[in-house]
């Protein structure tokens, strides 16, 4: 059999009249045309919508700009004014059922970098119309949302990539290669950290009600979320700190920081999971975490065996202990770290998988086991694969189908963050999404607000909590969302 690079090699050397006796690739690229090295044929170009433009989904474009950008969509003009500027020939839309409506059937592929509540809908909308996707992580911001773009992506065979793009560094698959090569052993334990949040959290609802600023889409933002009335506190950047836009620290940043674990030891779904946190309060994330997993042993690589695995998150400040045997003057990496403790070494890792180190000072050459590839660009990734045959594809470095379990795995963490109230670990079926071990009769309540006061040196504990309600049901709504009325999901079995 061919290695990935070699059959890539292939098309492109071999000639289209060779590969179209089989299956031709999508778009015929320049160089088989004989035209001189830079140059693009308008034809090779993807017509790209971009979605959520003015934080992350501009870096995004930006990377895109080999292609056409023919259309764009914000909820918030005035945030998203200097990219809207930017591609002044692009078309503008508030909507994106709009843009939609109007734009997807000249499109070949949609860029998505909204707020993590309508990544979903957004993009299965795309990829049911035979459309390309590009999503900003968090994938999405329930564990049903990314089976479902997992499962429709792989139906309507479209070219697919998450936003963690340090999935695409050197850093990366150097760590990963350490790891499958057997150079720091069995890994029976994980530890990894973030400094985020760097917005606010902890919070209780906004009492008022502000009015709405003329260059922003309220209703648009808000999507398949309950609606509620505009205050400046939710966007934006600021959504990220909502549990009905967001997903806090955990959801920002596990994809980056725990991309090379899950891939580099084949952790798939977890077991068992517990969560607890500061205060948590009924609608704002918490200001930190600490989340356990528990995974179980899995089949051994040729070189490597997969014991099973304890793995722990935190946040907010909290962070591991510096391993034993760090080597003198290293620290970690402020914005996050994973640390692989195995049974000859222990590996530490950067944020996006950058620089990792063994502690022993070791820098081992060994073997690739990870797909080579031209450059550490992840949205050009996405591109070519965009413009490979679904039949002769080269999956992208965050295709759905290693992004969709990875992101159902820190989704389900962030359910167990907001179901520490049990006092328990809780056991998960990943196969068929859900938590096996909650008492019938267990009930969840949260904390609306806090009044803590101290007078005359007497504290005085007077807090708001929501009404009792069936951890169960619960749980359920934290797996797979209620959407507002009018907002759907495509109807596909996920399970």
């Amino acid at each position: 059999l061919m290695s990935d690079l070699s059959r890539r090699d292939f098309l492109k050397k071999s000639g289209i009249a060779l590969a179209g006796m089989m299956v031709a690739p999508t778009i015929v690229p320049a160089s088989v045309l004989g035209k001189s090295a830079g140059y693009t044929a308008p034809s090779d170009k993807l017509n790209i919508l971009g979605v959520g433009i003015g934080g992350r989904g501009a870096a995004d474009l930006a990377a895109m700009e080999t292609e056409n950008i023919i259309g764009l969509c914000d909820c918030d003009w005035k945030y998203a004014k200097h990219i809207f500027d930017k591609y002044p020939n692009a078309k503008r839309y508030s909507d994106y059922r709009r843009m939609y409506d109007d734009m997807l059937k000249d499109a070949d592929a949609v860029m998505v970098a909204t707020a993590d509540h309508t990544h979903a809908i957004i993009a299965a909308d795309a990829i049911v119309a035979g459309k390309h996707v590009y999503v900003e992580k968090p994938l999405t911001l329930y564990p049903y949302e990314s089976r479902l773009l997992t499962n429709l992506a792989k139906k309507h065979k479209v070219a697919t990539q998450m936003g963690n793009q340090g999935a695409s560094s050197a850093g990366s698959r150097k760590a990963i290669n350490w790891l499958q090569n057997g150079e720091i052993g069995e890994v029976t334990r994980i530890e990894s950290c973030t400094n985020r949040p760097i917005w606010p959290q902890g919070m209780p609802t906004p009492k008022e009600a502000m009015k709405v600023p003329k260059t922003l889409n309220w209703d648009a933002f808000i999507g398949p979320a309950k609606f509620r009335p505009y205050n400046a506190a939710y966007t934006p950047w600021n959504f990220r700190g909502w549990w009905d836009f967001g997903s806090g620290a955990l959801g920002d940043m596990a994809n980056h920081i725990l991309q090379v674990p899950f891939r580099g030891l084949n952790l798939g779904y977890p077991t068992a999971v517990i969560g607890s946190s500061t205060m948590l309060m009924s609608d704002s994330c918490p200001t930190a975490e600490k989340i356990t997993f528990k995974f179980p042993a899995r089949d051994n690589m040729r070189r490597l065996a997969l014991p099973a695995v304890e793995l722990t998150w935190y946040d907010g400040g909290l962070m591991p202990n510096l391993p034993d045997n760090m080597p003198a003057g290293k620290k970690f990496d402020p914005n996050g770290v994973a640390v692989l403790y195995g049974t000859k070494d222990t590996m530490v890792v950067s944020t996006y998988g950058y620089d990792p180190i063994l502690c022993s000072g070791r820098d081992p050459e060994v073997p690739a086991v990870c797909r080579i590839v031209e450059e550490d660009n992840h949205q050009q990734d996405w591109i070519r694969a965009c413009k490979e045959s679904p039949e002769n594809r080269v999956p992208s470095e965050s295709d759905f189908e290693f992004a969709g379990p990875l992101n159902e795995m820190i989704t389900m963490g962030v359910a167990a963050v907001r179901l520490q109230g049990l006092n328990q670990w809780l056991d998960w079926d990943g196969e068929n999404m859900r938590f096996t071990n909650i008492p019938a009769d267990a009930t969840i309540s949260n904390v609306i607000e806090d009044k803590f006061q101290i007078h005359d040196g007497h504290p005085t504990f007077d807090r708001t909590y929501t009404e009792p309600v069936n951890a169960n049901l619960y749980a359920e709504q934290l797996i797979k969302p209620v959407y507002r009325e009018g907002w759907v999901l495509p109807d596909m079995p996920v399970l």
